[in-house]
C-alpha cells in the first residue's frame, strides 16, 4: 500500500440530538399539561358563574320563566308559583325541617333574615301570603311582583357560601405558604 493513499482520519462524535422537533413523549407531557391549564378556568366557571349548573341555575330559570309568564299570565298565578319557587328554594338552601314549617309573617321573617342583600320580605313579601288566597274580583299589582322576582333573583345569586367563593383563592395561599415554608426549612 501507498502512504499518501491512505489517510487516516480522526474519530467524530454524534452530532447533538436537536430539542425540535420534540419526542412523542414531549408532546403527551406539554398535551397533558395544557389539559390541566385549561381545565382549571373551566372548572372554575362551571361551579362559579355557570347559570345552568345545580340547584341555583334550576332556580334562576324558573324565576326568568316566571318573569316572561308575568307580561301575560295571570299575576296570582305567578305569585302563587313565585311563593312556591321560593318554598323550594329555602328548603334547599337550610334543609326541610327548619323552613317546611314556617308560615305566614315567620315565613317572611325567614326570607328577611337569610337575605344578604336586606330586601324587606315582610313589608314587601305580603304578597306572597295573600296572593294565592284572593279572590278572583282583587288584583295582585304586577310592579310589586316585578320587585319580588327581582329580589328572589338577587337572593339566589347572594346565596352562595362565602366560603364557597374564596375557597380557590384561599386553597392558592395555602399552597404558597405551604411552598415558601418549605424552601425556608431546607
Amino acid at each position: 500500500m501507498d502512504i499518501g493513499t491512505t489517510v487516516l482520519r480522526d474519530i467524530h462524535g454524534l452530532d447533538a440530538i436537536p430539542w425540535w422537533p420534540l419526542a412523542t413523549g414531549w408532546w403527551y407531557v406539554v398535551g397533558l399539561v395544557g389539559l390541566l391549564l385549561l381545565s382549571i378556568p373551566v372548572r372554575y366557571w362551571l361551579i362559579y358563574h355557570s347559570g345552568w349548573l345545580g340547584w341555583r341555575g334550576d332556580a334562576l330559570s324558573q324565576l326568568r320563566a316566571l318573569k316572561k309568564a308575568l307580561a301575560s299570565e295571570d299575576p296570582q298565578a305567578v305569585a302563587s308559583r313565585l311563593s312556591e319557587l321560593l318554598r323550594r328554594i329555602a328548603m334547599v338552601r337550610s334543609g326541610r325541617k327548619g323552613v317546611a314549617s314556617l308560615t305566614g309573617d315567620n315565613w317572611l321573617q325567614w326570607l328577611a333574615a337569610h337575605d344578604k342583600t336586606g330586601f324587606d320580605w315582610e313589608r314587601q313579601g305580603q304578597i306572597l301570603l295573600t296572593a294565592p288566597y284572593m279572590p278572583p274580583t282583587m288584583s295582585v299589582e304586577r310592579k310589586e311582583l316585578a320587585n319580588l322576582l327581582r329580589a328572589a333573583t338577587r337572593w339566589i345569586d347572594a346565596s352562595r357560601p362565602a366560603k364557597q367563593k374564596m375557597a380557590w383563592l384561599q386553597r392558592c395561599k395555602g399552597l404558597l405558604s405551604v411552598s415558601k415554608g418549605g424552601a425556608n426549612r431546607v
